[in-house]
Order: structure tokens, then sequence, then C-alpha cells
């Protein structure tokens, strides 16, 4: 009897033991999904993708970002670091270096170099430019590197940035169709990469083509299947169903699966693989995994957040999740994965579309703010004082302001008077500003967040609410307006009980979250404020 009863204690001790921390996470990222889409579409999701998450799951319904710029790859690194640009130091997706005198791109690293059938330019890439560490790191040396870790996206930002410094792997999509990598992680693809490549998966996504997947009828949440709002797709005569990505394959890429969903499923399709032959989630000790789908940006961008194209996708989505999840039921055990839904940013609504229901408001074209910036400059200092202008921030040129005998201070003023009276401009705030910052000034709490002192402008620029620096047709976003914050987060799985919150929560509490969850170090960035209704089992 003793003995049965040590080897039930041994039994009970055990599984205690493997249930401290999930044999999964997978941490899925929407690109430039807005929480309304949610609401928006969710009569015609099915039961078993979004719908299941949120009816099943956790979800925070006021989460929002807490700095600008709001874009894909800030997005990414606060999401996984736990912290904001200010500390992580992905300020944009590229952006004016100080140091180096011209642009630079988040995960550009020219001492690695491509792995796979990609070009050159497609692998020389790291997170090297990341300065801190992601919750994916914390896993790894959590588990004495035993632990795996593996982020994918068609972005190359959207794979590097998530998977941190100490990932097993790294992979994006290249424009010849193929999944590639970089030398930073190791000296050639795993042979279950290099023989998905060779199958060619996109092709016959490509072959069929993009026509509706549901009966029209069913998209009156949209516009018309061509309305003035939208963009054209590569290049094709009028933008409406359905589309002949064949041809349009034939006279650019395979680049072009970006832009519709079947991007989002062939990633699907990958991630499913990598969940196989990297056995992930197969022993008790944790791995991590994770997925960036970025066709919805792509598709979000160009034709728009009430295009016929925007809500087919998400349609697709849908039902894309739905098949993860249940390959995820089978593979790992509905019981040993944790996994969270969320997005880098949201986005605006068209201007125009804005405009002709009579909303005041316009899209300026960042070559013309340019143009203006230095056509002042010339009218009052004689000399163009303008080094760069992009992404809300402005950088002087120091060296001719110094040779013109001028005070820097007397430059900025000048620059942020002459601003002020631009319609489109809601606040200007030096660099000072923006470094004694108190808090108490809601839109500079969102610049400072934002703001390293070592990369970004002398002047950061906030546009006023529904300006967008963009064409005239599709979307974007970057402010620090709620139209581009509020984003979904939903916990599913592992220990998570089922429910919902209202109240405004951060971004950034979601990789403390996760630390505290499954029971490993803060990434060192992060503030540590937590979501505590997933800390609750």
């Amino acid at each position: 009897m003793k003995k049965i009863i040590l080897l039930l204690t041994v039994a009970v001790i055990s599984n205690l033991q493997a249930q401290k921390r999930p044999k999964l996470v997978v941490g899925i990222v929407v690109d430039q999904m807005k929480m309304e889409y949610l609401y928006r579409f969710s009569n015609d999701f099915s039961k078993n993708g979004f719908k299941r998450l949120m009816d099943n799951g956790y979800t925070f319904q006021n989460m929002h970002y807490n700095y600008m710029p709001t874009y894909t790859a800030p997005g990414h690194a606060s999401i996984y670091t736990g912290t904001s640009p200010a500390i992580h130091g992905i300020v944009g997706n590229e952006w004016f270096s100080r140091k180096l005198g011209n642009q630079m791109y988040c995960t550009d690293d020219a001492s690695v170099s491509t792995i796979g059938d990609g070009t050159k330019e497609e692998g020389e890439m790291s997170p090297k430019n990341l300065l801190t560490t992601t919750i994916t790191d914390e896993v790894r040396m959590a588990t004495n590197f035993k632990g795996k870790v593996i982020g994918m996206s068609l972005k190359d930002r959207g794979a590097i940035l998530p998977a941190g410094h100490f990932a097993n792997w790294a992979f994006w999509y290249s424009k010849t169709g193929s999944f590639i990598s970089s030398s930073f992680y190791g000296e050639k693809l795993p042979s279950w990469v290099q023989q998905f490549n060779d199958e060619k998966h996109y092709l016959p996504y490509i072959n069929k083509g993009w026509g509706l997947l549901k009966p029209i009828s069913t998209y009156n949440e949209s516009l018309e299947d061509n309305n003035p709002y939208e963009g054209k797709l590569y290049n094709s005569t009028t933008p409406v169903f359905p589309y002949d990505l064949k041809d349009m394959y034939a006279k650019n890429d395979a680049g072009v699966i970006r832009s519709t969903p079947y991007g989002n499923d062939l990633l699907a399709e990958f991630a499913m693989k990598a969940i196989e032959k990297e056995e992930l989630g197969k022993d008790n000790i944790t791995d991590f995994l994770t997925v960036s789908f970025s066709s919805t940006d792509y598709v979000g961008h160009l034709l728009g957040p009430r295009s016929m194209e925007l809500q087919d996708t998400y349609l697709r989505l849908d039902q894309t999740i739905a098949e993860f999840l249940n390959y995820l039921d089978k593979t790992v055990g509905k019981d040993n994965y944790l996994l969270f839904l969320t997005a880098d940013h949201a986005g605006a609504e068209n201007v125009n579309y804005l405009k002709d229901h009579k909303y005041n408001v316009n899209s300026i074209s960042p070559k013309d703010i340019r143009n203006n910036l230095k056509a002042f400059s010339l009218k009052t200092f004689g000399a163009d004082l303008v080094l760069n202008y992009s992404s809300f921030n402005l950088f002087f040129n120091k060296e001719v302001i110094k040779s013109k005998n001028l005070e820097l201070k007397d430059v900025k003023e000048a620059f942020k008077e002459y601003l002020m009276t631009q319609n489109y401009v809601k606040r200007v705030y030096t660099e000072e500003e923006i470094l004694h910052s108190t808090g108490n000034d809601y839109f500079l709490n969102f610049i400072s967040k934002g703001y390293d002192v070592t990369q970004n402008g002398d002047l950061v620029i906030l546009d006023k609410p529904g300006y967008i620096e963009y064409q005239g047709t599709g979307t974007s976003h970057g402010t620090t307006y709620t139209y581009d914050t509020h984003v979904p987060a939903i916990f599913y799985g592992w220990h998570i009980k089922k429910g919902e919150s209202f109240n405004k929560k951060e971004m950034t509490q979601i990789a403390p979250t996760i630390a505290q969850k499954i029971k490993v170090s803060f990434p060192n960035g992060t503030e540590a404020h937590v979501l505590e209704e997933i800390l609750k089992d």
C-alpha cells in the first residue's frame, strides 16, 4: 500500500511540474487588423475561427498601442518585448539615422547573407537593431536553450523581431516564391523548408485566381466592387473580382500572392509543416512559434478598409485560423498550447471616403510636406536647413545651421511656428519637450514612448485626426488616434479561462503577462505591467 501511495504521489508531482508551462506557445499577429473587423464581419465568420477564440478564450475588447508611430516593425517589437520604441529601439519600419546620415531599415544587417532561394538584399537581415530581449528570448533562456523558437511571416520584420535574438530560425517570404532566412540563423535551410520550397506551394493559389469566397450578397458590410477609394491590384484595369493572378504573376513575380488572402493560407501551410517537422510541442520543454499574417496589411493599404477585397481576406483568414486551431488540437493537444492573437497596428478610414461624407479632412503628400518645408527654410533663413522629413520626424542639417551662425533652438521654434499654421497639423514637439515629458500631455505621452534620442528627429509632428500622409486610395496608419491603436487581443488555450474585459489595456502588457503565466523572466526592457485576468486560472 505504501508503495502504491508513493507512486501516486510521484505521478501527481510529475503532472504538476509538467503543467507549470504549456508545451507550445503560439503568437499570432494579424497585420493591420482593427478590433472593429471582429464586430463588422462577425455574422459571416464560422464558429471555428475567430469566434472559437472569442467564445472560449479571454478577449480584451479595449486593447491599444501606447506610442507613435503605429507601424509594423515597432508593433511586432513592442508585442514581444513588452516595451515601446523608446526602449527597444525599433522606431519605425525604416527611419533616418542621424549617425549614418541616411535611411536605415529595421532589420538590415550587411554582415549576414541570404540563406535559400532569395535575392541578396532580401536575406541580409537579423534582429541586431532590436535593443532588448523578447519573451521568445526568455523562453529560450528559461529552458537552457532546449525549447525551440521559430518565427515566420511573409515580411522579414514580421518574422525576425518576434523571434528575438536567440531564435532557432526565422523565415520570411521571397519574391521568388520561397521562404528564406539569413546566415544569422544557420548555414543552410532545414531540409523540410527546402522541400516545401521545391514543391512551389504558392503556384496552386496563383493558378486558381482570386474570386469571392462567398456569394456577393454576403459582402453587404463593404462598398460596391469598384469604388473610388480602392487602388488597383498590380495595375489591373479595375479593382473588381475575379482577379487573374496568373497574368499578374507572369508580369511580376511570386510576390503577387502577398496582396491576396492566399499569402495567409500559404503561411499557415508553412506553419503547420514547421510544427510537424520541428516537432514543436512534442515534449514538456516549452517551444514558441510566432506567426505573422501580412496579407491583411497589403490588401488594406492598397484597397482600403471598406473594400470587398478586404472583407474576403478576413473571411478566408477566419477559415485559415479554424484549420490551424484544429491542427494544433490534433498534433499538440487542446490542453497543451497557449495561444494569443493580436495585431501590430490598426488603420484609418480612407480620407476621400470621409470627405465624401462631409468630414473636412485631407490626405497629405509627404513629398509636398518636404517641398513646403524647404521653401519655408529658403525664405526664412536663406538656406535649406532640412536634412530629412519622414515618419512624422523632421531632422535639421546642423552643419549648415552652424555655418550660417544660427541657433538651433531658434530654428526649431521658427519651424514649429510655421508648421502650426498648416491645416493638417495638430501638434509639433521639439526634442527637448519630448525628453522632458511629464506624461500629463496625452499626445506627448505617445510620442515620448516612441522616441529614441539617438534615432529620432529634432521635431515630431502630429497630424490632426483623420488626416493621412498617404495617397488618395486605400489607407495607412501611424498616428496616436484610436483608429490606429485599437487592436484585438485574445488569449486562448492552456489555463485560459473564458471571459472578456472592456477596461483599457496596453499592448506592452502582453509579453510580461506571458512571462508571468509560464514562469520565465520578464523581457529585460519591459515595465512589467501585466494583464491580471490572464494570470487567474
